[in-house]
């Protein structure tokens, strides 16, 4: 919601502290949403319900509240090179005496070009009041030099539309004789007093005459940042009596200057004030009761001269005020033929005012209006929507409904539902609501206070066995902490006499190893074993076959080969000898090969055990690490426990 409510011409900024100030001078029920912003209370301007009077800004002690106007976009189009004239609000001579010519001399320097005063403008407006009035027989009228008032009734009080004179202010009856009578082109800037008077000129009623609403307070500023001055210069056109409009009573002092002080002129001024008497004057216009010859309403008490737009330091003393009044006797001249001659009477002075304005064509200043109260309209509750709000905020009987302490920023309980029934508000925005809610909540705190107090006791019984508890668990813990130590001793061993099987078993596979390598070169040797008897027994079929020729020869020798035939014999016996040897050596060493292969092949599968047994016992050595590193862990789990245990039973 606070999305939608921020583009307005008066707005919350950043110093809101929603202390509710602000809707307890506002004239507007739905002008001020109390919005949740970051878990605090704020207070929201609604830009379409808000008239602009200003009272949020003298009710505000945290300068929460800021507004808009032209002044930067009219100081950036001079220095564009745009066209400017000024009409020049009377209450700025007032406000600035001793800076009034300097400022407007540097704004010459930038480029303005006529400077108008509206106190003339003010002077057509008298001019045209009287007239419309006598001519129209228009008694009562609604007096709308104040932008606020005339937004007000056209928002919230349609009915009075008509009581509005139809004349226009005096900004507007300036600008219109600037433009139609002076023939003047520029864009038209008006150094303003006022806030409201930017809904004013943007109002398609107006015509679009003016450009640019330029407050005194932010006009001000920008001069002194920027240090504007310049050679001494004056408004160009000469004025009378307009120039007191700004003062509480000055419409309604021009009106008797001029119709003496036979009529009946109601005067009005200040927020409060101004709009419970246009609520009332409302009845009176609808019931055809009697009324005043006009009624002179402002929405500043002390008038235009203490604007909304004003610095607020000239607010806070009537030095503004003494100058107006120097200016108020200078306009009473002295000449007898003088429009604003004091000696003149009332009657005289009304025709040397229409003498002065006989050019000007009273049509050409008729102001228009129009009913904008299609979407800003208040939604009144009927009293079934006011008892389920009542009932939402535990407001139940009519004394709960009529506190009135005004705290929420509504003088009444009933004001309040409204609000919430208008979507602008919430119950937790009402100090008795919340008030009730805390009391709830006391009640049910001393409750508790109550059960817990009638626990004590039980509470207590109960600690004790928890302490006897804790007194066993530690017992407890000691036996633990005794078991897991001789745990971890014992597979400390353990662990120890794992490393040892390992480092022998380590041992026993280099021996296997050692025997492998022994059998294998046992194995060579008896394969050239193998091959010298294979020579031996080549050997010995040679020496066979010599022993026969040998004796083939002895046989051939006869007698004398009978010696020779002896040794060939012995010789055969010995080749034969040796042939036997070398197969029993051959068949000695088949089954030695045999064996040793079947050595080889047993040496293999040990050491295949032996590897497994190693890896079976470096496991278990390790898990006995791990075992004695988790009960060391446990014990110092268990010492932390039963250390906790100890503080717990203090």
């Amino acid at each position: 919601m606070a999305e939608q409510l921020t583009d307005a011409l008066v707005y919350t900024n950043e110093n809101c502290v929603g202390c509710n100030k602000c809707i307890s001078a506002c004239p507007v029920l739905t002008a001020n949403y109390a919005v949740q912003e970051d878990g605090r209370n704020k207070i929201i301007v609604d830009g379409k319900a808000c008239v602009a009077c200003g009272a949020c800004f003298d009710a505000c002690a945290h300068g929460a509240r800021s507004y808009r106007d032209d002044t930067e976009r009219f100081f950036e189009d001079l220095k564009k090179g745009e066209k400017i004239s000024l009409l020049l609000a009377p209450a700025f001579l007032a406000n600035y005496p001793g800076q009034y010519e300097a400022v407007l001399g540097g704004l010459k320097q930038l480029g303005v070009n006529r400077i108008i005063s509206v106190s003339f403008g003010a002077d057509i407006t008298t001019w045209g009041y009287i007239k419309y009035i006598t001519e129209h027989d228009f008694t009562g009228g609604i007096s709308q030099p104040c932008p606020a008032i005339v937004g007000y009734i056209e928002k919230y009080i349609p009915e009075l539309i008509p009581s509005l004179v139809p004349i226009h202010s005096p900004m507007m009856c300036g600008a219109i004789y600037v433009r139609k009578y002076m023939k003047i082109t520029d864009k038209l800037a008006f150094i303003s007093p006022c806030i409201a008077k930017k809904n004013e000129i943007d109002d398609p009623n107006c015509g679009g005459y003016v450009s640019y609403n330029v407050t005194f307070d932010h006009l001000m500023d920008y001069v002194r940042e920027h240090n504007i001055s310049g050679p001494k210069v004056t408004d160009e056109i000469e004025y009378g009596l307009g120039s007191i409009y700004p003062m509480p009573g000055g419409l309604k002092e021009n009106v008797y200057w001029f119709c003496g002080e036979d009529v009946f002129i109601r005067q009005i001024e200040g927020e409060k004030h101004a709009y419970e008497f246009l609520e009332d004057y409302k009845e009176r216009v609808l019931g055809r009761k009697e009324l005043p010859f006009m009624v002179d309403a402002l929405n500043c008490a002390k008038g235009c001269i203490y604007g909304t737009g004003v610095e607020e330091e000239k607010t806070q003393t009537d030095d503004t005020l003494y100058e107006l009044q120097k200016i108020k006797e200078a306009s009473k001249k002295t000449g007898k033929k003088h429009t604003w001659s004091r000696n003149l009477t009332p009657k005289q002075r009304l025709a040397c005012l229409n003498k002065q304005f006989k050019d000007l064509d009273i049509n050409d200043f008729i102001r228009h209006y129009s009913d904008k109260s299609a979407g800003v309209g208040i939604k009144r509750p009927d009293a079934a929507e006011l008892d389920a709000i009542f009932a939402s905020m535990e407001k139940h009987t009519q004394s709960e409904r009529s506190i009135n302490c005004s705290a929420c920023g509504y003088n009444t309980c009933e004001t309040m539902a409204a609000a919430i029934h208008n979507g602008c508000n919430h119950k937790d925005n009402c100090i008795q609501y919340i008030k009730g809610e805390v009391e709830k909540e006391s009640v049910i705190a001393r409750q508790m206070a109550q059960e817990m107090e009638g626990k004590n006791a039980e509470i207590q019984s109960k600690n004790e066995m928890i302490a006897q508890l804790i007194s066993e668990v530690s017992v407890d813990f000691d036996s633990l902490d005794t078991s897991i130590t001789e745990m971890s001793t014992g597979n400390n061993g353990n662990a120890e006499e794992s490393t040892g099987i390992s480092i022998s078993m380590s041992d026993v596979v280099s021996f296997c190893d050692d025997l492998k390598k022994a059998l294998e070169r046992i194995q060579g040797l008896l394969g050239r074993l193998e091959e010298n008897n294979a020579e031996i027994t080549d050997v010995a079929e040679e020496t066979n076959l010599l022993s026969l020729n040998a004796s083939i020869e002895a046989a051939r020798a006869g007698e004398a080969g009978r010696g020779f035939a002896i040794i060939a014999e012995n010789i055969k016996k010995l080749a034969d000898h040796s042939k036997d040897t070398a197969s029993d050596s051959d068949q000695n060493k088949e089954q030695i090969q045999n064996a040793i292969e079947e050595l080889l092949q047993d040496a293999g599968k040990l050491i295949d055990i032996i590897d497994s047994v190693n890896v079976r016992v470096t496991n278990l050595a390790a898990s006995t690490e791990e075992i004695a590193a988790s009960a060391d862990m446990v014990s110092t789990i268990s010492a932390d426990l039963k250390e906790k245990l100890e503080r717990l039973s203090m």
